[in-house]
């Protein structure tokens, strides 16, 4: 039996993707985060960070649908995202960040300012906002990222904290 905790922390992944709000996650969703990000960090749609951001959610979006939309409309409902995302990923977070990966390095190269491969926790905590976190939330989350106290964080840090919280245990 599935609990309450973990619906609920389940719920609050789903709204993550969910960026509209409209219950389900599609395509939309990804450019919507996409178009959100490029305009926090003043970036043209068209440049080459522009374009390997929407590459990176087109990407993610593909690999997401091939997972969990199971009936194929190009849409993935919350219980296709509880039972084909979630529970198939937990299984493998690795596949998860793999999937991830394009777009989380796109979105990490908008926020490094100083072409570093790294953003500023304050960077971080931008994207962390942008794609719907609670400022308290984006802070503490930037400041667990940066793993090695440096104050800046990488790729790897990023990736796989991102498999670590879509990857739910029960």
């Amino acid at each position: 039996m599935v609990s309450s905790e973990y619906e609920r922390r389940i719920a609050a992944r789903f709204a993550t993707f969910d960026q509209d709000g409209n219950g389900y996650i599609d395509r939309e969703d990804f450019n919507v985060a996409a178009k959100a990000l490029l305009t926090e960090f003043a970036v043209a749609a068209r440049s080459d960070k522009g374009q390997a951001l929407y590459a990176g959610a087109e990407a993610f979006w593909q690999g997401m649908a091939g997972i969990a939309d199971r009936d194929g409309d190009q849409r993935i409902t919350r219980e296709e995202f509880v039972t084909g995302a979630v529970k198939r990923l937990r299984d493998n977070p690795e596949r998860f960040a793999e999937i991830a990966r394009p777009f989380l390095h796109a979105a990490l190269d908008l926020a490094d300012s100083d072409g570093d491969r790294a953003a500023t926790l304050a960077d971080t905590m931008r994207v962390l906002c942008v794609l719907g976190a609670d400022e308290e939330v984006a802070r503490a989350a930037a400041a667990t990222l940066d793993t090695d106290g440096d104050g800046r964080i990488g790729e790897a840090e990023i990736v796989s904290a991102f498999a670590r919280y879509f990857t739910v245990p029960e």
